[in-house]
């Protein structure tokens, strides 16, 4: 089995805009606190605060999280990531 590297810059960067994009339509969608956010939607908290500082996500958490936002791929997509 292939070791995994650490991520690049770039890589990070991406997960940095993802998380600012997590951020904002949560905040959009009412919720001035990612902690109650979570909360409601069966999220781990401290996990959730970490994909809003950029940790790294799986991409079936992000649609889990998307569809709690009533967000689309293609609106989430859209602007803001690189």
């Amino acid at each position: 089995m292939k070791k995994r590297q650490s991520l690049s810059e770039e890589e990070k960067k991406h997960l940095k805009n993802i998380g600012e994009r997590l951020r904002y339509f949560r905040k959009k969608a009412g919720f001035t606190s990612y902690e109650d956010f979570a909360y409601e939607n069966e999220i781990n908290r401290s996990q959730y605060s970490s994909y809003e500082a950029g940790g790294n996500i799986q991409l079936d958490t992000l649609v889990r999280i998307l569809k709690a936002l009533k967000v689309s791929f293609r609106e989430f997509f859209s602007k803001g990531i690189d």
